[in-house]
C-alpha cells in the first residue's frame, strides 16, 4: 500500500468537493458520484476512497432516515424488513469487493461511474404521479432491494436514485413517494 501526500491545496480540493456533493445529495441524491472520484484521484487507494464514500453517505443516510422518521414520513414496521434485505445485500457486496484485484478495482470503479453517469443524464425522466405496480412486493423487497444493497456495499455512488428509480418503475410509486 503506498502513501499520498496530504497538501492544503488537497485538503481545500476535498473539501469543496465533498460541499458540492453534500448539496446534491440533498436535492436529488448522486453525490458519491463526484466524491468517489475525488478520493481516487487525491491518491487514495481504491478500498479506502470506497469504505471513506461509504462512511460519509451513510451519515447523510442516516440522518435523512432520522428525520423522516421523526416528522412520521415513514414507519419502522413498514420498512424493516426492506432495510433488512437491503442491508443483506450491501454486507455480501462489502465482503465480496474485498476480493477484487485493487489494480482491476481501479480500472473498475471509474467504468461504473461513468456508466452510472450517463445512464442518470441520458435516462427518461421518473414519473411523478403514482403508476401500475409491476413486480410484487415479495419480489420487490427479496430480489430487487438486496440487488441494489449489493451495488452499494461493492461500490456505492447513486444508490438512493437506483431505490427512487426501482419505487417508480417497478412499484409505481411517484417520484416523491418512491
Amino acid at each position: 500500500m503506498g502513501y499520498f501526500e496530504i497538501t492544503i491545496g488537497l485538503l481545500i480540493f476535498l473539501f469543496l468537493i465533498s460541499l458540492t456533493a453534500g448539496f446534491i445529495d440533498t436535492l436529488a441524491g448522486g453525490g458519491g458520484l463526484l466524491t468517489l472520484p475525488a478520493l481516487i484521484m487525491s491518491g487514495i487507494p481504491p478500498l479506502f476512497a470506497l469504505g471513506t464514500n461509504k462512511f460519509q453517505s451513510s451519515m447523510g443516510s442516516g440522518t435523512a432516515t432520522f428525520m423522516m422518521i421523526k416528522k412520521k414520513r415513514i414507519e419502522i414496521s413498514a420498512v424493516k424488513y426492506k432495510m433488512l434485505t437491503a442491508f443483506i445485500g450491501s454486507l455480501c457486496g462489502t465482503f465480496l469487493v474485498q476480493f477484487i484485484d485493487t489494480k482491476l478495482l481501479s480500472f473498475i470503479i471509474p467504468v461504473v461511474l461513468i456508466i452510472i453517469a450517463i445512464y442518470f443524464l441520458f435516462s427518461p425522466r421518473p414519473a411523478i404521479e403514482e403508476g401500475e405496480e409491476k413486480i410484487s412486493g415479495n419480489k420487490y423487497q427479496n430480489i430487487v432491494i438486496p440487488s441494489i444493497g449489493f451495488y452499494d456495499g461493492m461500490f456505492g455512488p447513486g444508490t438512493g436514485s437506483f431505490f427512487v428509480l426501482a419505487g417508480v418503475a417497478l412499484k409505481g410509486r411517484g417520484l416523491v413517494h418512491s
